[in-house]
């Protein structure tokens, strides 16, 4: 598979923090054999992300990952350039913690995800519950990701043992 990474934030895009998200994406994904074809650093403006989300449907990436901007401060625009990408969302929000604020949405065949901060820190989040299901061309649905809620909180085991716990076992 081929993969997109947009990483968005006024301050990276101007230099003033580090993107602390492309290498933990890019080793993700090559975890799972994925090329990463792209990757754009994007302010906090919802037009520029959703216009980087459409090059890359125009590239044929088959999985689209937006990291940065996913929680309810007003500057935080990712949800809203996925929604004006015309994608199918399938859900902005779970039951899992750690990542309450991600968000799955589908156009055409493409996965786009936006990815929450704790993506950045935690082994074990939500995106690595539903990632599997992605490669194996499964379309997680609501229904799936409503069934999180059993087995929804990572309990930051001193030894992660994850996938091999309870943790993401509802769906």
């Amino acid at each position: 598979k081929k993969c997109s990474i947009i990483t968005t934030g006024s301050e990276v895009y101007k230099g003033l923090i580090k993107d602390q998200f492309g290498p933990v994406l890019k080793q993700k994904m090559k975890d799972y054999n994925c090329e990463v074809i792209n990757h754009v650093i994007v302010d906090d403006n919802s037009e520029n992300i959703t216009r980087e989300i459409n090059k890359a449907l125009e590239n044929k990436s088959d999985i689209i990952l937006v990291s940065g901007g996913m929680s309810v401060d007003p500057d935080d625009m990712t949800p809203k350039a996925i929604k004006d990408s015309k994608a199918e969302v399938i859900t902005y929000g779970s039951p899992v913690l750690p990542g309450a604020m991600f968000m799955l949405a589908y156009k055409n065949n493409t996965a786009i995800m936006g990815l929450p901060g704790c993506v950045m820190f935690n082994k074990s989040t939500v995106f690595d519950i539903i990632l599997p299901y992605i490669f194996a061309n499964i379309k997680v649905t609501k229904d799936m990701i409503n069934s999180l809620g059993y087995g929804g909180f990572c309990m930051q085991c001193s030894e992660c043992h994850f996938p091999n716990c309870e943790y993401g076992k509802g769906l």
